[in-house]
């Protein structure tokens, strides 16, 4: 019923079930995980109603909200790197299924195996449960998010120059200033794609 794909890896349908309506995958190299995706697969739909609750388990930190999938939503991206905060952990899985996951606190950190929880619920439980879930950690679709990275980036690049005279902050910034940036950044895309984006913003 359920895929997860975590960038740079192969796609996984090792769904382990715990109960009827609890199912995990497990995330081994977990520090090195930036994005995940969960999605349907589209053999078996939702129940009228109900769609599920998606959640990381850190290891010695439980289980944290992360979003949601419907029959109306099939797919999200949610951002794993410096995610995890306590306050945010949830009860969806309760102590049985806790308990069920590997908690190894002398491994190294490297090799930490986090653990996607999937819990099946009615939508109208589910609702209520993201407005926990902190604004900044919430998913941006994928334009959103290359937006700000790229706006980021061209900001970054102006105010060195801003900086570098002693005009102060609202210094008017030449066009051959914009050009050279834009003409830098369509070079580097088209060298390299927009990974050096991703790395900018981590």
């Amino acid at each position: 019923m359920f895929g997860c794909l975590v960038a740079g890896r192969l796609l996984q349908t090792n769904l382990r079930q715990i109960d009827e309506t609890h199912a995990v995958f497990e995330l081994p190299n977990a520090s090195s995980i930036n994005h995940v995706c969960v999605f349907l697969l589209g053999t078996i739909p939702f129940p009228e109603g109900y769609g599920c609750t998606v959640h990381l388990h850190w290891p010695g930190k439980g289980f944290q909200l992360l979003g949601m999938l419907s029959n109306e939503k099939p797919s999200s991206i949610f951002r794993l790197r410096a995610s995890f905060t306590s306050s945010t952990t949830t009860r969806a899985f309760d102590s049985s299924s806790d308990s069920m996951l590997s908690d190894d606190p002398g491994s190294n950190e490297s090799d930490t195996t986090a653990v996607l929880g999937l819990s099946i619920e009615p939508l109208a439980q589910i609702l209520p449960q993201l407005q926990s879930i902190p604004a900044n950690s919430q998913p941006q679709s994928s334009v959103s998010v290359l937006a700000e990275r790229i706006v980021k980036h061209l900001f970054n690049y102006i105010s060195g120059f801003a900086s570098s005279s002693n005009l102060g902050p609202d210094v008017a910034v030449p066009m051959g200033v914009l050009a050279k940036w834009y003409e830098m950044f369509l070079n580097k895309v088209k060298n390299g794609g927009t990974g050096f984006l991703e790395r900018e913003m981590d």
